[in-house]
């Protein structure tokens, strides 16, 4: 296949990219800073995610394109400028790859668009699937207005698969460097209140799950991007001191937390508990399905390296 992929230089976008060109795909990635490619299946093609430009020609004749663009949500402190950024990056970046698709001779096939289970806002305990309504907040509003310029490919013949996906662990980017650096000083533990839900995947199940959309014809519309075990914030920390051989005993509070990133910290103080209920009914495979089987490997690889 000849894949589009936006965002492919991140911390997820990267990885996937790689991957698909080991599997025998063209890759085309859409960069503000072109590289010289790494394997010889990979482009780079410039683009500034506001602009028309050659990457055009590119989408014209695409396979599938993969949408990842936005800036990282827990990058710094919800101010106006930071959400106007944050909204910008997601919006404009897929209005314009969807305008591109409207210009095409013929519908593309398919259009994966990233999403987060943002979506369903801060929740309780209640399990949580496709079905479920959409919530309330910063990010539950973002993630609806993003799915919605996606969901605009359809009306010109396009699938779109819509990946509301859950807290991505990798060694290498994400939240988890941030939360494993405490317990290598003997400080880790959970954000009070450590009831709240986390709801998580392994990268490499994250690629894996992108690359069945592609290849599943019958899928569309959203898609819980998450293992089948989403853990409470005090048995991620008693799981991830377990692997990394340190105690879980100082938590983090959650007023702390608000105090110093405001709206951001709602991140951590709350979580919705979500399963991956079209992942299971269509027969995808988690290569990681349980948070501790994620843990060891990660922490395995690192000491690898």
């Amino acid at each position: 296949m000849h894949i589009v992929v936006s965002g492919g230089t991140g911390f997820i976008g990267q990885a996937l990219v790689e991957e698909l060109a080991r599997a025998g795909h063209d890759v085309v990635v859409l960069s503000r800073k072109p590289r010289l490619p790494g394997q010889s299946s990979i482009r780079y093609v410039e683009w500034d995610a506001r602009s028309a430009g050659s990457w055009h020609a590119e989408v014209a004749v695409a396979d599938a394109v993969v949408n990842l663009a936005g800036e990282p949500i827990a990058e710094g402190r919800w101010t106006s400028a930071r959400k106007r950024i944050l909204v910008e990056s997601r919006i404009l970046a897929t209005r314009l790859l969807v305008d591109a698709l409207a210009a095409r001779p013929r519908p593309l096939p398919v259009l994966v668009s990233a999403s987060g289970i943002g979506y369903y806002g801060p929740s309780d305990d209640r399990l949580l699937d496709e079905r479920s309504l959409l919530g309330e907040g910063f990010l539950a509003q973002l993630s609806a207005a993003w799915e919605a310029e996606a969901l605009r490919a359809g009306q010109f013949g396009t699938r779109v698969v819509l990946l509301r996906t859950g807290m991505v662990l990798e060694r290498n980017g994400g939240a988890l460097p941030k939360m494993m650096l405490p317990f290598y000083v003997f400080a880790g533990g959970p954000v009070l209140p450590g009831t709240q839900w986390v709801s998580w995947i392994h990268r490499a199940d994250l690629i894996g799950m992108i690359q069945w959309a592609l290849h599943t014809p019958d899928l569309t519309g959203p898609v819980n991007a998450v293992a089948p075990e989403p853990v409470t914030m005090n048995a991620f920390c008693d799981v991830l001191g377990k692997v990394l051989h340190r105690p879980s005993w100082l938590p983090v509070p959650g007023l702390a937390l608000r105090l110093m990133l405001g709206e951001l910290g709602t991140l951590m103080t709350t979580g919705q508990r979500v399963e991956p209920a079209k992942a299971r009914a269509g027969g995808y495979s988690f290569r990681y399905p349980s948070v501790e089987s994620a843990l060891r490997a990660i922490v395995t690889k690192g000491k690898r390296v």
